[in-house]
């Protein structure tokens, strides 16, 4: 059969066709959009200076015209992105660094929602008037990482933190009290579970009944929302499915960073200081039947070359279909392989330090990323000529992958000394559970100081290994304003 085109395999064809008008503006938007000649084009478009700390989270509104952004400095930002200017700018009212804001669909652009390292779940009002007001709609017993929004839905989202504890919010009720803690179980059923360290909470889009979180350990947790025991916290609920790699299950020091679901309902997870992998929705591993390479079956793909040692590292699809993924690193760079092949197809530098953040456009073939760096930067496909891998791409996967070979023992023992840690302080706190202490509700959000103080002392010794005589209170204070999370 003879080879098609060039024209054809990047879709110029349908360009003639929209300009004459044979191609819908929408069926031609998805053809095109995914094509690897504009990923290929991706140039820096507008680095967006208006914060005085480290950018933690960016976010398109629903229409794609406003990006928002939150920082260290406690500030969020809304921008008119494509003119590389600032709209809006006024203080979130948490306490410690903004680790994620999402404007509500339907809301008229007004209605926007964040969490932080202070442990709040806030609501930002935003009038005709230009007044800004924001209330606390939760107080989780730890650092809260991530939101996720009811795909369609004005008023539902989740927020998971380091407690263990995924809340579910509807704006029209104001007492916010549905939650259940995500547990795993230590050596025998019969012996208390302790509260998994959540980092990510992510809904499936094409089922919204179903979502998916993340954290301290291996496993990637999927529940039906329908199936979960809301608002009893002394009921573990069962997830419908959990997903890890073969070779991490039993493995030490891993921990889930990122998930993101794609349009075909395939889950993606980030591990910390190890490769991203790609499970379908059935529980099978997605397997490429056009890489010579394809993986084991029942081995999910692997996505590798960048690393995820020093922050809490996002993941995302990319493409109107979902045809890439894309990733930051702690080199500094940005890196998109294709789904199907798991091939790098560009790679290119993000920030002096570490990429952190990384939001597709809604519609369009555009990029928002943020870092170290106290700005947030838009990438386009504006280059008149490919962008090829940078000479020095091997060496830069390399050198990744062996500051994940010789860091592997160092966190190794780390993570022993966590582990008996732990163990020290597992019957002091299985008897908090038993007692209710950290009941939910009224009283989680309103406990007295010295509850409040008392808990979180615990779970710093338990989950970030806090010496447990150490009396510096200004550096544990100060750990929650340090971009580089662990």
């Amino acid at each position: 059969m003879q080879e098609r085109p060039e024209i054809y395999r990047w879709h110029l064809h349908e360009h003639l066709g929209r300009e004459i008008g044979r191609v819908r503006p929408l069926p031609f938007a998805r053809k095109v959009g995914g094509c690897e000649d504009l990923i290929r084009r991706f140039h820096l478009y507008a680095d967006l200076d208006g914060h005085t700390g480290c950018v933690n989270t960016v976010h398109f509104n629903p229409s794609g015209d406003i990006l928002v952004s939150g920082s260290d400095d406690r500030d969020i930002v809304f921008w008119n992105w494509a003119a590389k200017s600032k709209i809006l700018s006024f203080p979130s009212g948490h306490e410690e660094n903004v680790f994620q804001a999402r404007i509500m669909p339907f809301s008229d652009d007004r209605v926007l929602i964040s969490c932080a390292a202070d442990g709040q779940v806030r609501q930002v009002d935003i009038h005709e008037d230009g007044c800004v007001k924001t209330k606390k709609l939760a107080q989780h017993r730890g650092r809260v990482h991530k939101l996720a929004i009811e795909p369609g839905s004005s008023r539902i989202f989740l927020s998971c933190g380091e407690d263990g504890v995924v809340r579910r919010f509807d704006l029209r009720d104001g007492s916010n009290k549905t939650a259940f803690k995500c547990t795993a179980l230590i050596g025998s059923s019969k012996i208390r579970s302790h509260p998994v360290r959540l980092n990510a909470v992510v809904i499936n889009g094409r089922n919204p009944s179903y979502f998916a979180v993340g954290g301290s350990d291996r496993y990637a947790r999927v529940y039906d929302v329908r199936m979960v025991c809301w608002g009893e916290q002394n009921r573990e609920s069962t997830p419908v499915d959990t997903y890890a790699p073969a070779h991490l299950r039993g493995k030490g020091p891993v921990h889930v960073t990122a998930l993101a679901y794609s349009h075909q309902e395939e889950l993606l997870v980030s591990y910390n200081d190890e490769h991203i992998y790609l499970f379908e929705n059935n529980g099978k591993a997605n397997r490429s039947t056009e890489n010579k390479e394809s993986p084991v079956p029942n081995e999910p793909q692997a996505f590798k070359g960048h690393r995820n040692a020093r922050t809490v590292k996002g993941v995302s699809f990319f493409g109107p279909n979902s045809e890439y993924v894309v990733s930051g690193s702690d080199c500094g760079n940005i890196f998109i392989w294709k789904k199907k092949t798991a091939d790098l197809i560009a790679l290119f530098k993000g920030d002096t330090q570490v990429v952190n953040c990384l939001e597709p456009h809604p519609h369009a073939t555009i990029l928002a990323t943020s870092g170290i760096e106290k700005t947030a930067k838009i990438w386009a496909p504006i280059a008149e000529d490919y962008v090829a891998l940078p000479r020095n791409a091997e060496k830069i996967m390399k050198l990744n992958q062996r500051g994940r070979e010789e860091g592997s023992p160092y966190l190794s023992d780390i993570m022993h000394v966590l582990r008996l840690q732990r163990r020290h302080v597992q019957t002091e706190l299985a008897r908090w559970y038993s007692r209710g202490e950290s009941e939910m509700g009224e009283e989680a959000d309103e406990g007295s100081d010295n509850d409040e103080s008392t808990i979180n002392d615990y779970l710093k010794l338990v989950y970030m290994g806090v010496d447990e005589g150490s009396d510096d209170d200004e550096n544990t204070q100060m750990a929650g304003r340090d971009c580089n999370i662990s």
